[in-house]
C-alpha cells in the first residue's frame, strides 16, 4: 500500500467523493495529527486540504504522534518540542493562516507517566509551551503476537497497573490535565481499572480501544465484539470516562477498506461499522462521546468526507441536541476549547 499522503494514495481516495451531507452541522475534531516522517509528511497543508471538503470543522484537537521532538537535551523533556511546533500551526490558524478554523485549539502531547513523580518538571513544561495544552496521552498498545505492531511508545505488557505509571499519571489531576487512553481491545479491563483508580481525572477512551484485526485476531471480528460491548459497558459506569468515536478504519483493525481497488463511500462504511458506534453512545450517552478522524491515519482507508458522512449517516436519526454534542459540544467541553 501507498503511504497515506503520497500522490498515490491521493488518487485511489479521489475515486470517490460525495457532497458533503448536511454542510451546516458544526464539527470539533478532536484526535488528529502532524508529522513529517522521512517520506510521509502531514503538516498544515496536507490537513486544510482534507478539512476544505465541505463539511463545517470549526476546531481541532492534535494529539502525540512522537513528531518534532527536541533534537537534543534531557531526553524526558524531548516531547516539549511537539508541542511547541504544534502550537505554533496554532497560532499560525489562529492569525487566519487556516481559514474558518481553528487549527489545533487543544494539544495532547506525551510525556513518560513511568518518571512518577518526576514527570512534574515535564507537564509543567508543556504547559509552558502552550496555553493550548490540555492532557498527555501515554500510550499502552501491547500485544504478545510478533504479528501486531506495538504502541510508539514501546510500553510494556500491563503499562496502567504499573506504580510508578501510576504515580506519574497522579500528577495529572493537579495540573489540570486530561489523559487520553489508547491501548487494544484485550486491555479494555485495564483502563477500567485505571479509571476506578483516578476519579477526579478525565480518561479520553481513543478509537473503541483499537479492536484489533490481525495477527491471531485475523477474522475475529464477532467475537471480539461481544466481548468488548460487555467491557465496554463496564467501562461507562466510569463518570470520569469519556469516549473517541473514530479511529475504527485503521489498517490493524482488519476491514481491509485499504486494500480494495476503490475506497468505501459512507453508506458502505456506515454499515461496516454502525454498531460500534451505536453501542459506544447506548453507553456513554452523547454527552460523553464526540466522533474524532484520527487522520492521517485513517486515511488509510478513507477519505475525511467520506468519513464524516458516514458519521452523519449513522446518527440520522438523532436529536438535533444529541448531535450537537456528539460532533461538537462534547469535544469542546472536555478539551475546554471555547466555542
Amino acid at each position: 500500500m501507498a503511504s497515506v499522503t503520497d500522490p498515490e494514495h491521493q488518487r485511489w481516495l479521489d475515486q470517490v467523493r460525495e457532497a458533503p451531507l448536511e454542510p451546516e452541522l458544526a464539527i470539533c475534531d478532536p484526535h488528529h495529527h502532524l508529522w513529517d516522517h522521512g517520506g510521509s509528511r502531514y503538516l498544515l497543508d496536507e490537513l486544510l486540504a482534507d478539512l476544505n471538503c465541505g463539511h463545517n470543522v470549526v476546531s481541532t484537537v492534535f494529539v502525540e504522534c512522537h513528531s518534532m521532538y527536541k533534537a537534543s537535551g534531557p531526553e524526558a523533556l524531548r516531547p516539549v518540542g511537539e508541542t511547541e511546533f504544534v502550537d505554533g500551526i496554532a497560532a499560525m490558524g489562529a492569525r487566519g493562516g487556516s481559514g474558518p478554523t481553528r487549527v489545533c485549539a487543544g494539544i495532547v502531547g506525551f510525556a513518560d507517566l513511568m518518571l512518577a513523580e518526576a514527570v512534574d518538571g515535564v507537564l509543567e513544561a508543556h504547559l509552558a509551551a502552550s496555553a493550548r495544552f490540555r492532557g498527555i496521552r501515554h500510550a499502552a498498545g501491547w500485544d504478545p503476537s510478533p504479528e501486531v505492531r506495538n504502541s510508539h511508545t514501546n510500553p510494556p505488557a500491563g503499562l496502567y497497573g504499573r506504580d510508578d505509571f501510576r504515580r506519574g499519571f497522579a500528577r495529572l489531576a493537579p495540573h489540570g490535565l486530561s489523559f487520553d487512553a489508547w491501548q487494544y481491545h484485550h486491555q479494555l479491563p485495564e483502563v477500567t481499572e485505571l479509571a476506578r483508580a483516578f476519579p477526579e481525572t478525565t480518561i479520553i477512551l481513543n478509537h473503541f480501544s483499537g479492536p484489533l484485526g490481525i495477527g491471531p485476531w485475523k477474522d475475529r471480528r464477532d467475537e471480539i465484539f461481544v466481548r468488548w460491548k460487555t467491557e465496554l459497558a463496564e467501562l461507562s459506569r466510569c463518570d470520569n470516562v469519556v469516549a473517541k468515536l473514530g479511529g475504527l478504519v485503521m489498517p490493524i483493525n482488519g476491514f481491509g477498506f485499504h486494500k480494495a481497488d476503490t475506497p468505501p463511500d459512507s453508506v458502505t462504511l456506515a454499515n461496516a461499522t454502525r454498531d460500534w458506534y451505536l453501542h459506544t453512545i447506548d453507553c456513554f450517552g452523547p454527552d460523553r462521546c464526540m466522533f474524532e478522524s484520527n487522520f492521517p491515519v485513517d486515511r488509510a482507508s478513507v477519505s475525511y468526507g467520506v468519513l464524516y458522512n458516514s458519521f452523519k449517516r449513522i446518527t440520522a436519526g438523532f436529536s438535533d441536541a444529541e448531535r450537537a454534542a456528539l460532533f461538537r459540544g462534547t469535544a469542546q467541553r472536555v478539551y475546554r476549547i471555547e466555542a
